[in-house]
């Protein structure tokens, strides 16, 4: 073992998982302020559905020996996840870092269907998610599977992490269905500061996000760093003077979009390219997702916070572009188009179509099967008063005295408040 390396990935893991807490921050400032708690929550409860999934099984199904699809159970129950060496890090460390991830990923999904799933099944979902549906992924190309024997780059989780969530995202919203004020009236973020906040915080966790998966504190890490320093630094650029070019202004909720888009589309490629590579890819990731975020809008579907655009989108532009900016002279991997492997952008492209089909079916059989035993929406005047009240109890701003409910009493307290407006609307 090596202690450098060791600290250097305690520092990682610590890193990763303020991710989903920053994720929270994100999400929740981009809703009403009556869903604004359930919207963080969806991410913070992630934090221990997702992680206990992962402890018990996930981690065996994604890196223990196994077939090419998926891992054994040798790891399940964290059986053998001791102390000893993996690589110059302890096992047990390594699987702490790897299990960051899969909350972080199972947390970005919740952004296309916030505002209108039921908490519980929600809750539900993420844990199945995790075990049936990111673990093998990881397993394919992170564990010694059949995407990695085929030759696929992904450095930090292009595909793994953010392809996969956005298809699980998109059908989510599909499965779930629209809000109901969903094109009729504006839903305008309620609290732009937390935005930003969220994303400065993501764009913190993201150097031990992507420089912390070259698992030690090595020339391949400080690469990633600063290519998790440039990319996004362009994205924001470029985004800004498309604001500029269409509209005359600057948005600050376009600008921390612009962050984390820059910020995902790296992701898979932060140790494979060169930093001015870096700072070219991050300018070319913006456009595709800014002109996908004006094309949903115009559209029926219901992805709430643009996970598909800025992840989906973001993720597969920058898997792609892997492919073509892979540099075999700066990590030792395989070259790129640009060093003359042409045929590594259609082993990218393969990789992206199979981690969005495998994940889109899964995801919508999970939903399906969820929905037999569960509800997977709250009922329409739950959905009026807010998520907030109806499926925790709490307000994020709370009036008057601040009094909070708890247990039987919240439903009760949504129908006397349902009943209080419809008597004073007819009053009126």
């Amino acid at each position: 073992m090596n202690n450098a390396d060791v600290a250097w990935m305690l520092i990682s893991t610590a890193l990763v998982l303020l991710m989903t807490p920053a994720l929270a921050f994100f999400y929740g400032g981009l809703v009403r302020s009556k869903n604004a708690l359930n919207t963080m929550m969806m991410s913070v409860d992630a934090l221990g559905f997702g992680g206990v999934a992962w402890a018990l099984a996930g981690y065996s199904l994604a890196f223990a020996p196994g077939t090419p699809y998926v891992g054994g159970l040798s790891f399940a129950l964290l059986r053998g996840v001791t102390l000893d060496p993996q690589g110059t890090i302890p096992h047990v460390l390594f699987m702490a870092f790897q299990g960051t991830f899969a909350v972080i990923t199972a947390a970005l999904i919740s952004g296309a269907i916030v505002e209108r799933m039921r908490f519980s099944a929600y809750l539900v979902f993420i844990t199945a998610w995790v075990l049936f549906v990111y673990a093998p992924v990881a397993h394919w190309v992170w564990g010694g599977g059949w995407l990695a024997t085929l030759g696929a780059l992904d450095f930090a989780g292009g595909t793994v992490v953010h392809v996969n969530a956005a298809a699980a995202a998109a059908v989510a919203a599909l499965v779930v269905g629209s809000r109901h004020d969903h094109g009729r009236q504006a839903m305008l973020p309620h609290n732009v500061p937390f935005v930003l906040l969220g994303a400065g915080l993501l764009w913190f966790g993201w150097f031990g996000f992507n420089a912390g998966s070259a698992l030690g504190a090595n020339a391949i890490a400080g690469l990633a760093f600063t290519n998790t320093m440039l990319a996004p630094m362009a994205t924001l650029v470029v985004w800004t003077l498309l604001d500029v070019s269409r509209t005359g202004r600057v948005t600050a909720v376009g600008a921390a979009t612009a962050i984390v888009v820059g910020l995902v589309a790296v992701t898979p490629a932060a140790g494979y390219i060169s930093p001015s590579s870096s700072l070219m890819l991050g300018g070319l990731a913006a456009v595709p997702s800014y002109f996908a975020i004006i094309f949903r809008a115009r559209t029926r579907l219901d992805d709430s916070l643009d996970v598909i655009a800025a992840h989906g989108v973001g993720g597969t532009v920058g898997a792609l572009l892997t492919g073509v900016f892979a540099d075999r002279a700066w990590s030792g991997a395989a070259n790129g188009l640009v060093g003359g492997n042409a045929g590594q952008i259609g082993i990218q492209a393969a990789s992206i179509a199979v981690v969005l089909l495998y994940s889109g079916v899964m995801t919508f059989g999970l939903l399906k099967l969820i929905g037999l035993v569960l509800p997977l929406r709250v009922a329409a005047r739950a959905e009026a008063l807010g998520l907030d009240v109806s499926d925790h109890g709490e307000e994020a701003y709370a009036e008057g005295d601040g009094a909070i409910l708890v247990g039987p009493d919240v439903m009760s307290a949504v129908s006397r408040t349902v009943g209080s407006v419809t008597t004073e609307r007819g009053r009126a």
